[in-house]
């Protein structure tokens, strides 16, 4: 997306702000950034916002980056210690236990890297991003939380989407839209530019993740906010 508005917005006065997704989140709602592409979990805390992209960071199954990681069986695991960089994801794994595995453990919030890497017996560990995605062959059981919300829900899940809380110009969302499709549409440049040996990046951008924000999308989106509403 970021490769698509290098080039895609060139007749729009704008700056491309970038930030941790909970410090967009406050942006916006202080209405600091115009449009911001926030966690799907930030919509739990939002009015009066709407979502103004026809694409989002999302997946249909396997996401590959967003796994619990443990040494024993998930139906052994007692305790999760939780990934601190992402709600979202938080609030995605303790609905898979709850309403897939129908299975109780105590839930931890970890300050940093080493305190998820460092789990062992009856412990798990809640990756996302690049850390996921190397951690793959630390650990000898995976299980991926993107598959399990669809093996849940049969619906794609959303991760994050573009939100504003203002009514923004027409030609400029026409634009905006092309531009971020043009990115979407040229993984093989984006690719060529990244250096990434842990894990295969034509098949994470190319499969894993998913961009278009479809109807079942929306639906998945809507089902994610119920159930974490009854957290």
């Amino acid at each position: 997306m970021l490769y698509g508005m290098e080039g895609g917005l060139r007749n729009h006065p704008h700056r491309v702000q970038l930030d941790y997704p909970s410090n967009l989140v406050k942006a916006l709602q202080a209405g600091q950034i115009d449009l911001g592409l926030v966690p799907v979990a930030a919509l739990l805390a939002l009015d009066d916002y709407s979502l103004v992209s026809d694409f989002c960071i999302g997946t249909e199954g396997e996401v590959a980056s967003v796994c619990l990681f443990s040494q024993v069986p998930l139906a052994e695991i007692t305790s999760i210690r939780l990934d601190y960089q992402s709600r979202t994801s938080v609030l995605l794994c303790k609905i898979i236990l709850r309403d897939l595995y129908k299975q109780e453990v105590e839930y931890y919030a970890s300050q940093n890297d080493a305190d998820l890497l460092s789990v062992s017996g009856n412990q798990a560990a809640l990756l996302i991003g690049d850390r996921a995605l190397l951690a793959r062959k630390q650990f000898a059981y995976v299980t991926d939380l993107g598959s399990a919300w669809r093996q849940l829900t049969q619906l794609p899940f959303v991760f994050a989407v573009w939100v504003s809380k203002l009514k923004l110009d027409p030609k400029f969302l026409d634009d905006f839209n092309r531009a971020l499709s043009k990115g979407v549409k040229d993984l093989d440049a984006v690719i060529d530019e990244l250096s990434f040996q842990e894990y295969d990046l034509s098949r994470y951008f190319k499969q894993n993740i998913s961009y278009t924000l479809d109807d079942a999308k929306r639906k998945g989106i809507e089902e994610f906010l119920r159930r974490a509403k009854t957290l």
